[in-house]
């Protein structure tokens, strides 16, 4: 919490300089009809809890949300990441307030991926980190977005062990051949920063023999080269 206020107050400020069988159990409930009838009208209530809390509660705070970080998105599309993090617009709410005031919505999760990549790209690493450990993604790309940009934000932490982990993650989510040879070739590049050139190369071959046809192989024989030259 100290670190979110932190975060907060580090926002402002760039503002302002910038998840038996059958017989058995007709005994039991003859022996328990009281306790069986209880418990089943307690699952009752917890479930219509739980659906008058969604479709009267939650489902409203959500679409309110949504609509409350539209501008927030805005700003963020157009590179303007101090204005999305606390003030995007008059009427509008950024995405910390977002996570602070609708807390448990799909949209204040979303939030904290827009959140770490604003900081990341105001070079706030440690707040970056922050936020993006506590996105929850799903599907098939937002994971691999997520554990990429963790990539990103300890590489520039200096923590290559975490990066180097992050980057695996990034890999191993889906099997898109755009975004796995991307983060397979960052894989490579901080092997090769590292000195492990042998874990560099095997990188560089994925992206070669796996996804010959990405983008992010049409330049790798100069990868592979100059990690052979230097051997």
């Amino acid at each position: 919490m100290a670190r979110r206020i932190k975060n907060r107050k580090q926002a402002d400020e760039t503002l302002v300089d910038i998840v038996e069988v059958r017989d058995q159990a007709q005994g039991f409930f003859e022996k328990n009809q009281r306790l069986v009838f209880g418990f089943g009208v307690a699952l009752i209530l917890v479930f219509g809890g739980l659906l008058i809390y969604k479709n009267f509660y939650q489902a409203p705070r959500e679409a309110e949300a949504i609509d409350q970080m539209n501008l927030a998105q805005y700003q963020f599309e157009r590179d303007s990441f101090a204005q999305a993090l606390t003030s995007p617009g008059v009427g509008s709410s950024g995405f910390l307030d977002i996570i602070d005031n609708y807390g448990g919505t799909e949209a204040a999760n979303l939030a904290h991926y827009y959140a770490g990549i604003s900081y990341l790209n105001l070079g706030q690493f440690e707040a970056a980190a922050d936020y993006l450990e506590d996105y929850d993604p799903s599907g098939d790309i937002l994971p691999v977005m997520k554990f990429g940009a963790l990539g990103d934000t300890y590489s520039e932490l200096g923590r290559m062990d975490d990066a180097l982990s992050s980057y695996k993650k990034a890999v191993n989510q889906s099997d898109n051949s755009v975004l796995a040879s991307y983060y397979l070739k960052k894989l490579g590049m901080l092997h090769e920063k590292q000195g492990d050139l042998e874990a560099a190369r095997e990188a560089y071959e994925q992206v070669k023999t796996e996804y010959p046809d990405s983008p992010y192989a049409s330049d790798i024989d100069k990868y592979l080269t100059r990690v052979a030259d230097a051997s």
